[in-house]
């Protein structure tokens, strides 16, 4: 199997080197161990200084400090269609990459349709979009790899037509069954009978249906054009600096810096005392 290849690269001078490829090791860590099991897609994720750097045959994601249009964030399809996507540059920029990255790792094309029944009791079967991420995008249900904020994502299970005891529909298990939105996320699907595009979104106090119409005109893939028309403020904002969540990954990433940096200064010791030797 040909594994799917991302690359990370920053254009924001406030990200340094290091903490590029930190997040980059733990988005690798993540398509491999969590998502790659789960979706049996083999993936990697490198990061590079430039964009000119990245080989051919990557697929990039670029944070950046100057998306002010949302519907420029998150996967595109370049002059070629081959995916790229763009990230806003937050405090919680992480979350938010890993979230286009296992989106962009599961449908790179942004067209991918799964036939099932409609939460709307007044449908029938419909064909949903795969957003790996939009059900549980909150991040309320985020999780850390290496001390890193990344997101929840749903499993092939979401799509099952009934529940089971024991079985998880996203990766944290927060989801409690197929087809469910939890709070700060949202599903959308086509309706073959009307020839409309529906969502349930959970952005207030409850669930609530929406009526998206006919696309007569398209914005690039279906999930650039459905993109385009739901507002995402935690990846365009961003979680507030205060945020705790944010604030207990950066403790453990801080607590864990002092691990690598006393295990780098074992490792420079015991390399000086095998130069010596020599």
């Amino acid at each position: 199997m040909l594994p799917r290849q991302v690359a990370l690269v920053s254009e924001v001078s406030d990200i340094s080197a290091s903490e590029l490829a930190i997040v980059s090791a733990a988005l690798q860590k993540q398509a491999t161990r969590d998502f790659g099991t789960t979706w049996d897609i083999v993936s990697t994720v490198d990061s590079f200084a430039r964009l000119e750097d990245v080989p051919i045959g990557y697929w990039p994601i670029i944070v950046r400090t100057d998306i002010q249009e949302p519907g420029a964030l998150g996967v595109h399809l370049d002059q070629q269609g081959q995916p790229f996507a763009l990230v806003q540059y937050t405090d919680s920029w992480p979350l938010t990459v890993s979230h286009e990255c296992l989106e962009m790792l599961a449908d790179p094309f942004g067209n991918r349709l799964i036939a099932g029944q409609s939460p709307k009791e007044d449908q029938a079967r419909v064909e949903f979009l795969v957003e790996l991420c939009d059900p549980c995008e909150d991040a309320n249900f985020a999780y850390t790899v290496n001390d890193v904020l990344v997101s929840d994502f749903i499993t092939p299970h979401y799509y099952d037509p009934v529940g089971s005891a024991g079985v998880r529909y996203s990766f944290t298990g927060a989801l409690p069954g197929p087809r469910q939105v939890l709070q700060g996320g949202y599903l959308s699907w086509h309706d073959p009978v009307s020839d409309h595009w529906w969502q349930a979104t959970f952005f207030g106090a409850g669930l609530e249906f929406r009526d998206l119409g006919v696309m007569t005109q398209m914005n690039g893939s279906l999930r650039e054009t459905i993109d385009a028309m739901t507002p995402h403020p935690q990846l365009t904002k961003g979680l507030d600096p205060n945020d705790k969540r944010l604030q207990a990954a950066r403790a453990k990433l801080n607590a864990a810096g002092a691990a690598t940096n006393a295990r780098a200064r074992a490792w420079r010791k015991y390399i000086e005392v095998l130069l010596s030797k020599g």
